[in-house]
């Protein structure tokens, strides 16, 4: 089970996470936070940590993927409508690493959105950095009984 909610202290109060009650790859590699920003399009980030790093020191790329994936879907917040839906693409350039401590921010847009597939692109980023680039297509469904 999961549910939304407003984070009251530390780093992130103000911003939006999932409260995790069962053991799941999001919990296991969160928590990620979300807000809006100004425009009204949404901000996602997590801070870096040990978990997060290869074994080279770096922030693994499959930790920026999945933060990619989970971003993707908080871009298209608005056109879900509250359906469910599961990524059928997800394109990613890696250029730069992240290192622990980093503030790590994925910001983007919808391109273009259907009744059933929406399409994103995003970038990542640390400060100024530029880690990573990516785009994607959701598609939504009513879920089955």
């Amino acid at each position: 089970m999961v549910g939304r909610i407003t984070v009251s202290e530390g780093e992130f109060a103000g911003w939006e996470t999932y409260e995790v009650t069962d053991t799941t790859f999001d919990s296991t590699v969160g928590p990620f936070y979300r807000k809006p920003d100004p425009d009204g399009s949404m901000r996602c980030a997590f801070r870096a940590e040990q978990k997060h790093m290869n074994f080279g020191g770096r922030m693994h790329g499959g930790c920026l993927m999945t933060f990619a994936d989970i971003a993707m879907f908080q871009i298209a917040y608005q056109e879900m409508e509250g359906a469910s839906g599961v990524t059928v693409q997800l394109d990613s350039t890696f250029i730069d690493g992240a290192y622990v401590g980093e503030l790590i921010e994925a910001t983007g847009q919808v391109t273009k959105a259907g009744k059933s597939l929406i399409f994103v692109r995003g970038q990542i980023n640390t400060g100024e950095r530029l880690l990573m680039t990516f785009s994607g297509v959701i598609r939504k469904f009513t879920p089955r009984d």
